[in-house]
């Protein structure tokens, strides 16, 4: 009789649903950097109790098949172990150290290029945040009147700190002083937006010395446009033409002792009415090109989470 009959064969690998879950974790961390730190922690853990049971199952010894039917011939158990065991031994341990070299190198080509890339924006210094400037007295603002404001930020930093906002005084509400402060940065690429509108430099006031010099200047704008790109925006900083994204980001302030101080800032999604009565959509302060709001936000570019 062929002795070849009896030599048992080993089962192909059965069909594994790990990779599935590894890909599932794989794709909830990436969605959770756009929604919440929470579902990439979930995301984290999907994927490594399913990558440590993928690397457990593709390690396991696969089964041999019975042998024929038949008495085995005399030192036939020998030969089996020799053939079924041994190279399926020898298999499934290359197969583990084929995907742990795969996983290491995978890990070594894409952490270092996530984490350069992705950290940045995830950090709060945005050179609008946390300010302190003061802008000058209350009674020094006239209600209606548009200035161009100008004004350093951080003193300690020089004239890399410098910015300029338009500002409108707008009576009382509720009893306590409205005002409108929008950013000069276009949210399309950061470029300085200007007024639409004649200037009066021979109305300009100054407070302060030095970099905590400020600096407002007349104006009466029919709105605000970007010299570079076309941008357009009303008096209230809301898009009405070109590639902008959004309402121009506007500056956070308390009236402290009688004067204006600027406390921080933040972006706009879009106002509705205008001066002390405005509904400002606020959201935490974004670069340009950057949605806050609508199904953009969670597509790209995205807002990390804080």
């Amino acid at each position: 009789m062929d002795q070849s009959e009896h030599v048992p064969q080993s089962h192909a690998p059965a069909l594994s649903l790990w990779p599935i879950g590894v890909a599932i974790g794989v794709a909830c961390a990436l969605v959770g950097l756009l929604v919440s730190w929470w579902i990439v922690a979930i995301g984290a853990g999907i994927l490594l109790v399913c990558g440590a049971l993928w690397i457990f199952d593709v390690s396991r010894d696969p089964k041999p098949e019975p042998a024929a039917a038949g008495p085995p011939a005399a030192g036939e158990h020998v030969a089996r172990a020799a053939v079924g065991t041994q190279p399926a031994t020898r298999k499934s341990f290359l197969a583990a150290m084929t995907l742990g070299l795969g996983a290491g190198i995978g890990a070594l080509v894409t952490i270092p290029p996530m984490v350069f890339a992705g950290l940045p924006p995830f950090k709060k210094g945005q050179g609008f945040i946390d300010m302190e400037v003061d802008l000058g007295p209350l009674e020094s603002f006239k209600e209606g009147e548009w200035l161009i404001s100008k004004f350093n930020i951080a003193p300690s930093q020089g004239d890399v700190a410098d910015r300029t906002a338009y500002v409108r005084y707008n009576g009382l509400l509720e009893r306590e002083p409205s005002f409108t402060i929008i950013s000069n940065r276009c949210v399309h690429l950061g470029c300085p937006v200007q007024a639409n509108g004649p200037v009066s430099p021979a109305g300009t006031r100054e407070f302060g010395a030095g970099q905590r010099k400020v600096e407002h200047t007349p104006v009466l704008p029919a709105g605000f446009g970007c010299p570079c790109h076309g941008g357009q925006y009303d008096t209230e900083g809301n898009r009405t033409a070109g590639p902008p994204v959004r309402a121009l980001d506007r500056y956070a302030y308390e009236i402290r002792g009688g004067r204006v101080v600027l406390v921080g800032a933040f972006s706009v999604n879009e106002v509705e009415n205008t001066g002390k009565d405005a509904n400002i959509g606020k959201y935490r302060l974004a670069q340009p090109g950057i949605h806050v709001d609508g199904l953009e936000q969670v597509l790209y570019p995205f807002i990390p989470p804080s």
